[in-house]
């Protein structure tokens, strides 16, 4: 039996483009997201088990959409997501700055909070919310 032929005719009019965009974010949330010397690498499970979680289902949603061509829910998604990807950078900036807040001088906390780098799985998560959010032109015809 044929991959294609137990999905159906559904499956050939998936949005490649959208499909690829819910690839390059289930991909980049196992990509480093963030550089800690003396610590490694972490991706979106070793940041917050719960928020991988959710980008995790809002991904599978997404591919449910994109399959049943429901363009506005997968819009809806894609912005959940690029919601989700800038509320994670800014929890980790300011969970930083919180965690050196002992030390005596603000200069300090911040140059020490500048250790804890961004990394390039980032560009990953954005593109590919990006393209499931941009994937299709609904002036098109959608039965092609």
């Amino acid at each position: 039996m044929c991959f294609f032929s137990y999905f159906g005719e559904a499956f050939y009019k998936m949005r490649n483009i959208q499909l690829i965009g819910v690839i390059l974010v289930i991909v980049g949330s196992f990509l480093p997201l963030l550089r800690i010397p003396l610590v490694g690498n972490w991706n979106y499970w070793k940041i917050d088990p719960y928020l991988s979680g959710i980008i995790w289902t809002l991904s599978a949603l997404g591919l449910y959409f994109i399959q049943k061509e429901k363009l506005k829910a997968t819009r809806i998604i894609a912005g959940s997501l690029i919601f989700l990807f800038i509320f994670t950078i800014v929890a980790i900036k300011l969970k930083s700055l919180d965690f050196f807040a002992f030390l005596p001088f603000k200069s300090w906390q911040s140059a020490f909070a500048g250790i804890v780098k961004l990394s390039w799985g980032w560009f990953f998560e954005f593109v590919g919310a990006a393209l499931m959010f941009f994937g299709i032109n609904k002036n098109k015809n959608l039965n092609n």
